[in-house]
């Protein structure tokens, strides 16, 4: 049984920082594109940054780049996120996903496994 398990998420002030991880069990992501979205409560599920399978090509949301760093471990089949310069308008929860192929993609339809999530609070 393939499962995605997010973790590193929590209570941060504004100008902190956070690593987000996710941990995939169950096959190889390897030779998948991976990515990391975003939602806030009554909104939709936004994208953040996604990293190819050799983790040669990253891409970000225009919101967090120069902040947030995509990396992979496919030796530990786990996916990154570097989170810094936080500010209250990255508060969400945020969710891992594998792409269907070995790019990756800025909408939902491209990937077809995710996490459960793990929540940012940043706040004062």
């Amino acid at each position: 049984q393939v499962q995605l398990v997010e973790s590193g998420g929590g209570l941060v002030q504004p100008g902190g920082s956070l690593r987000l991880s996710c941990a995939a069990s169950g096959r190889t992501f390897s030779d998948r594109g991976m990515a990391w979205f975003r939602q806030t409560p009554g909104k939709e599920r936004d994208f953040v940054s996604a990293i190819s399978w050799t983790g040669s090509s990253t891409h970000y949301a225009a919101s967090v780049k120069g902040r947030f760093t995509i990396s992979r471990d496919n030796a530990k089949n786990t996916l990154y996120l570097q989170m810094n310069s936080l500010k209250p308008e990255d508060t969400a929860v945020y969710y891992c996903a594998v792409a269907k192929g070995p790019g990756y993609f800025s909408t939902e339809p491209g990937y077809d496994f995710w996490g459960q999530g793990t929540q940012v609070t940043v706040s004062s």
